[in-house]
């Protein structure tokens, strides 16, 4: 999950720090100085700070790593077909089986089903076998070093500390993923304090060693993030050719009951009256087709990419017995050149693509969805070479 927001931010009454003056950037050991100064203005002990930041150094590995996210620009069908496995499914029912009562309380106390935690414990660190070994403490100190999204990472550093005075972090010793999430539904240091649960009753929040105790404290999470007890969050449906396909996308939203009008039907079972729902095409009219239900757009919170947030909440679905979507035959897209090229005609004619990363993310696809409009083209919001040839 690392691109979920911050569960706090820097507390403006700290006036202008050497912390503050140097908010990203610049001499690593000038950064360290800062973050120290500013742990203390906070409230920490001198000699708890200096032992916290005693060794820490910047990770060039974690740079990479955060550089190299290229599976993000794969089309759904690639990406899920690459996650989702028949070996994955099998174990995560009998993950499901094997922690029942676990799951049993947290859909009693959260109302966050099992399919759904089941299947960001699938992703994230495959049921807790690959939790990453980055150092944590360096981890958060690089990223917030680094200008690119420091206001993400920074207030990470100050929870860590906090829990390095609870003595549940160690920061020579404790590591996860390269964005600092730790445990096995990779949980970020505030997340933790907000969130942590000790789930198996031993006295201790483990989420590294302790299944109940990250999936606990991850149904808390969602919890806390919005999500609407005992609701459904994702359901396969068919469309009909005549379709106003304007109508798609999460920036559109009506009752189920107006998408049945409409020809909108379930594909299997039938759809959830009495939400508020969106049509979600990640590939096009001619591809795979969704409706999402307000559950759907909690995932935001969890992580931001379009396509990991749409293959995390199908394979919830798959988990508790779904059947596998229709592919359909999708209109070829666009190769990272091609997006990229893309987006930045969109971008000269005034659109807000965001950063020009060949990644067809929110911006992206709601620029194109109103060019395809502009053009009179089908508007479903799946970029074509036909689409960028006419532009």
């Amino acid at each position: 999950m690392f691109s979920r927001l911050p569960a706090f931010i820097l507390i403006a009454a700290l006036g202008a720090s050497p912390a503050l003056a140097q908010s990203c950037g610049g001499s690593f050991n000038n950064f360290v100085s800062g973050l120290k100064n500013e742990a203390v203005q906070r409230g920490h002990a001198r000699a708890t700070v200096d032992r916290f930041f005693a060794n820490v150094r910047k990770d060039n590995g974690v740079l990479k790593a955060d550089r190299a996210q290229g599976v993000f620009q794969l089309p759904f069908i690639d990406f899920s077909r690459r996650l989702i496995s028949q070996s994955r499914i099998t174990k995560g029912r009998s993950m499901g089986q094997k922690y029942g009562n676990t799951f049993k309380r947290i859909e009693r106390d959260y109302g966050v089903s099992r399919g759904v935690l089941l299947a960001f414990w699938a992703f994230e660190t495959d049921y807790g076998a690959i939790q990453g070994n980055f150092n944590t403490a360096n981890a958060l100190i690089t990223l917030s070093h680094d200008c690119r999204r420091p206001e993400l990472f920074r207030p990470q550093v100050f929870a860590a500390l906090e829990l390095f005075e609870k003595g549940s972090f160690d920061p020579a010793s404790t590591t996860g993923a390269w964005a600092g999430e730790i445990g096995m539904v990779q949980m970020l240091p505030a997340d933790i304090l907000e969130n942590g649960i000790d789930g198996d009753g031993d006295g201790r929040v483990s989420l590294k060693t302790s299944a109940p105790d990250a999936l606990v404290s991850g149904g808390k999470m969602l919890s806390g993030l919005g999500w609407r007890k005992g609701e459904p969050w994702l359901q396969e449906v068919t469309m009909p050719s005549n379709f106003d396909w304007s109508k798609t996308g999460l920036t559109h939203s009506a009752q189920t009951s107006d998408w049945q009008k409409m020809g909108v039907r379930a594909r299997g079972g039938n759809l959830v009256g009495g939400l508020p729902s969106s049509i979600i095409l990640p590939q096009g009219r001619k591809g795979p087709a969704f409706v999402a239900y307000p559950n759907f757009r909690v995932y935001f919170e969890w992580n931001q990419s379009f396509t990991y947030v749409l293959t995390a909440a199908y394979f919830a679905n798959r988990l508790e017995g779904a059947q596998v979507y229709s592919a359909g035959n999708p209109d070829a897209g666009l190769n990272n050149a091609q997006m990229k090229n893309l987006q930045k005609k969109l971008a000269a004619r005034g659109y807000n693509v965001g950063k020009i990363d060949g990644i067809l993310g929110a911006n992206t696809r709601s620029t194109v969805q109103d060019m395809q409009k502009k053009l009179g083209l089908p508007a479903d919001a799946w970029p074509t070479p036909s689409l960028l040839n006419k532009l």
